[in-house]
């Protein structure tokens, strides 16, 4: 019984909960989009409002949360192992010679940990977005185009434990990661440009703060917004291709052999744009998305430091009707 206060009062501890809040935080604020983006990724046709209509008109608004519970599962997890990771790579990337105790680490060593971060939490992330994917896309409300509303099949409105069984039955394990490699592909650098422009961009707007600690949590919502959107541009083409991969099923009527035979059948068959399409509907999830996760993220790390008593680094828990988050000791 003495684990949990003992890895609380470790740094390790408190950075793996804060990133679980990060996590949580940042599903339950993106999710309805995120639904609106693998739909429009998988569909040949139809706008974000057209598809929202017709979820809503079909599924009512517990459609756009469909899926939602096998990421939230695992999300702590998740979002808890990526910060924790990014801690340690991005100490061991930074050069001790160019730096002094108690500086931040370099915007390269920034870059360089986020890459290895986001490779490394691929296999974790890769059969949650299976399951998810799979899930958003099996209610009949995706198919904009077909005017026939068929009765729902006997596999609709299945949880994730029961997908990822049926995965599994008919694919093995091979199927549950399914989509791992563009996964990696799409990850890795887009980490990379994650954490190098929320570093950037906080100290951009709150100069010293990466020393100090003293953002707003506007600069925390504001910087972590547009870390998201930077990096799900530079990666939108992977994801769209991911989202059609991980999305197909042996009764698909669309088989794709890879990354490379999903790409040139896609732009063969919908042209060049199909790579963006939904990019919108993911661009205004990712602002955020990911302005609510590094938020969580930074008042949650800074209220556990302001409750340790046997760390060297100690941090008051910031009040959010204050303007600006108080210093770090």
């Amino acid at each position: 019984m003495d684990f949990w206060p003992e890895f609380l009062a470790s740094s390790w501890g408190r950075e793996f909960v804060a990133g679980g809040f990060g996590g949580i935080a940042g599903v339950i604020s993106g999710y309805p989009l995120d639904t609106l983006r693998v739909m429009q990724q998988q569909s040949i046709s139809g706008s974000a409002l057209k598809i929202f209509r017709n979820i809503i008109v079909n599924d009512g608004p517990a459609g756009l949360f469909r899926g939602m519970t096998a990421p939230l599962a695992s999300v702590t997890f998740q979002n808890a192992a990526v910060f924790q990771i990014y801690a340690v790579l991005s100490r061991a990337f930074n050069s001790s010679s160019q730096s002094k105790i108690g500086d931040p680490p370099s915007y390269k060593a920034v870059a360089f940990a986020g890459v290895g971060t986001g490779a490394l939490q691929s296999l974790i992330l890769s059969p949650v977005e299976l399951v998810k994917i799979r899930l958003q896309l099996q209610s009949s409300s995706h198919a904009i185009s077909s005017s026939s509303s068929s009765s729902s099949s006997s596999s609709s409105h299945r949880g994730p434990l029961s997908v990822a069984k049926s995965i599994y039955k008919t694919e093995g394990l091979r199927g549950i990661y399914k989509g791992l490699t563009i996964t990696i592909l799409r990850d890795a650098p887009a980490h990379g440009i994650y954490f190098w422009t929320y570093e950037c961009m906080r100290e951009q707007f709150h100069p010293g703060c990466r020393k100090t600690s003293q953002e707003s949590v506007g600069t925390m919502l504001v910087a972590g917004g547009l870390a998201g959107v930077a990096s799900w541009v530079f990666c939108y083409p992977l994801d769209v291709l991911k989202t059609r991969i991980q999305g197909q099923t042996k009764s698909s009527s669309r088989k794709y052999n890879g990354i490379v035979d999903c790409l040139s059948k896609s732009v063969r068959e919908e042209g060049y744009r199909v790579l963006w399409r939904g990019l919108g509907t993911a661009v205004a999830r990712a602002f955020v998305v990911n302005g609510a996760i590094f938020a969580a993220y930074e008042i949650t790390l800074r209220c556990l430091f302001s409750n340790g008593s046997n760390h060297t680094q100690q941090y008051d828990c910031p009040n959010l009707s204050q303007s600006q988050s108080p210093k770090k000791k």
